[in-house]
């Protein structure tokens, strides 16, 4: 190990703080330590290549070493670094507005940029709140979201969010948030209490449990839905079919806005510029990053239908919220290269064409008696694994301990695939590959996971 290296490593052990990481684990260890990356592959400071099954953190599209997105950062930097948009605007922003306007569907055409998309959900419930206020119904405030949804860390989406472990050791957290059932379609027997319900009736099913639920709170007081065209937590939960139609009729019904959280699922993810245009279903609300400018540079954004902007465009009446870095001039010029690439390279067909070849390969793994199920969309996947696949019987908490923590993530990373091994809700594994990998990457994919899980079944 050269003196540099080991500087980087020493200084990552006694000054970094890592976020979501148990640094226990890191006592006797070096901190893994990534320095660069290259197409579909990430490489260590030690020089040892890995399968980015994550795109970072379902953040890089286009895939690592895109020289072109660091000259347009260079170039735009070097013109203007920094400008707020605080009752001013700069050529970039004003673009890429427009052009995320012109992806959209249906009217959302107003773009309020922040920094990520914890920040994009806090704007989100903010405007909601504001804008029943302005419109004669100041009692409209509370939100609705679902059990083990992931939607940020801020205070505000912390309390949207549906993980009571990320939760308790900051509560009280912001009042008028409620919970109700997901689209986890493989639990449908524990979750209704009713056995062998279709996905379209269990569909339909949880989302007459989001009308229940604005009735009890009455409907006066709902201002928001919060959902994921594919939930994330959990493990990769797609919706039934009929889901998002009954959900846009029961939000129509009770005037209450329908917010698409779409941090992870914009921007290619699904194989659509927007989630939402993936299962047919126009929202009131976007919320997006993440791939926005493939990871290259920081940025989020709210989008609002034309109407929520209305009561903003007259008298003295001002949106009182904003962020220094919000559509930052930088991350616009890479947000619009990154776009740019989208269309050049068919990105979004490339992978509504290879997502039945992606979805084959995992589906190849439910011979292992591990594999409960393989669900998802696009190339946002989820394997979740049990300890009976015929009774679905999952894992104790001390025994999902041992496997994710204790083995799988380690031994999947050791074999050279970045992935998330997660039990935020039954143990999962999730794999998000940047858009631009394929077949070969698929297959490096199943025959490490086919490996590790065969290895991992037979120790416990």
């Amino acid at each position: 190990m050269t003196q540099p290296e080991h500087d980087v490593l020493k200084a990552a052990q006694d000054n970094l703080w890592l976020h979501f990481t148990r640094h226990s684990a890191y006592q006797q260890s070096e901190i893994p330590t990534i320095v660069r990356g290259e197409g579909s592959y990430v490489y260590d400071i030690h020089g040892k290549r890995y399968l980015d099954g994550l795109s970072g953190l379902f953040v890089v599209q286009v895939g690592h070493g895109r020289q072109e997105l660091a000259e347009a950062a260079a170039k735009q930097a070097q013109e203007l670094a920094f400008f707020p948009l605080w009752s001013y605007a700069h050529p970039k922003a004003a673009e890429l507005a427009q052009r995320l306007a012109a992806h959209t569907p249906g009217e959302l055409n107003r773009v309020f940029f922040t920094t990520g998309g914890g920040e994009a959900v806090e704007t989100a419930w903010k405007l909601a709140k504001q804008y029943y206020k302005l419109i004669g119904k100041p009692l409209k405030h509370k939100v609705i979201s679902r059990q083990i949804a992931y939607h940020g860390t801020p205070q505000g989406a912390l309390s949207i969010t549906g993980i009571p472990a990320f939760k308790q050791m900051f509560e009280p957290l912001v009042p008028g948030s409620i919970r109700v059932p997901n689209t986890n379609h493989y639990r449908a027997d524990e979750i209704t209490g009713v056995k062998g319900m279709s996905p379209e009736e269990y569909g339909i099913w949880a989302a007459e449990r989001v009308a229940r639920a604005i009735e009890m709170e009455g409907p006066d007081t709902v201002a928001a839905v919060f959902a994921e065209p594919v939930q994330n937590a959990g493990g990769c939960f797609p919706p039934p079919p009929g889901y998002f139609q009954r959900l846009r009729e029961i939000c129509d019904e009770y005037d209450v806005l329908l917010v698409s959280d779409e941090v992870i699922c914009a921007f290619g993810r699904l194989g659509t510029m927007f989630g939402g245009q993936k299962f047919d279903y126009v929202p009131d609300i976007i919320t997006c990053a993440k791939g926005m400018t493939s990871g290259y540079s920081p940025i989020g954004a709210m989008i609002a239908h034309e109407r929520l902007f209305e009561p903003f465009k007259s008298g003295d009446t001002m949106f009182a919220h904003g962020y220094t870095f919000g559509g930052h001039p930088v991350s616009a010029a890479v947000a619009l290269a990154n776009l740019d690439i989208f269309e050049r390279e068919d990105l979004l067909g490339h992978v509504t064409r290879n997502e039945p070849r992606f979805k084959q390969t995992l589906d190849d793994l439910r011979d292992l008696p591990i594999v409960g199920d393989v669900r998802g969309s696009g190339y946002f996947w989820g394997i979740e694994l049990v300890k009976d696949k015929t009774t679905k019987e999952t894992f104790t908490a001390d025994e999902s301990e041992r496997l994710l923590r204790g083995f799988l993530s380690k031994a999947l990373f050791d074999a050279g695939l970045y992935c998330r091994a997660d039990d935020r809700g039954d143990p999962v594994i999730q794999l998000a590959p940047p858009l631009i990998a394929g077949q070969k990457e698929f297959d490096e994919i199943g025959a490490i996971l086919r490996g590790v899980l065969a290895e991992a079944w037979a120790q416990l």
